[in-house]
């Protein structure tokens, strides 16, 4: 089972397109609960996570987070991120024999073009970040963001493509 984490501000949209395809997750059963944590947000977005059966914390402490969340494997991505077709059969049969994190690969219809890709940093979630709960455990400290967890890891790539968030975020 997985446990899907986002941090959300004013990112009402974006949220809702990322929900909307972690249901087909839920319902094959892969995935556990998802837990948004806001930082603020003055739109919908507690809304749009309310409907969804979301858990929602406007105040948390990650290491908290962590420890309640009802997967072994946590997922951070970012709202507006949108995993694509075979990615629940991916993740449910890398969970069983790996131990190690893991990441999305960019989906080929959405990249950038050629000049904003040179040189870019690419940030830390914008492929996801699947990690083992045990893990996450290890790593959490009070008041980190999620980007933290993908500091000094090496993950694995998943055949398994993602739109990014950047996706959504130009769609505005």
């Amino acid at each position: 089972m997985l446990t899907v984490v986002l941090e959300c501000l004013d990112q009402e949209s974006e949220l809702a397109q990322t929900l909307s395809v972690l249901v087909t997750g839920a319902v094959e059963g892969l995935v556990s609960d998802v837990i948004v944590l806001d930082h603020g947000s003055r739109d919908g977005t507690s809304r749009v996570a309310d409907a969804a059966g979301c858990r929602f914390h406007s105040e948390w402490d990650i290491k908290d987070i962590v420890r309640s969340a009802r997967g072994e494997w946590l997922l951070f991505v970012e709202p507006g991120a949108r995993p694509q077709a075979g990615w629940i059969d991916e993740i449910a049969e890398y969970v069983a024999l790996n131990k190690l994190p893991a990441r999305f690969t960019a989906s080929r219809g959405y990249r950038r073009p050629f000049f904003q890709r040179v040189g870019r940093t690419v940030p830390p979630l914008e492929l996801g970040f699947l990690l083992p709960k045990k893990q996450a455990l290890a790593i959490a400290k009070s008041g980190m963001p999620l980007a933290e967890f993908v500091k000094g890891q090496k993950p694995r790539k998943l055949s398994s493509e993602l739109i990014p968030s950047w996706v959504a975020r130009t769609a505005r």
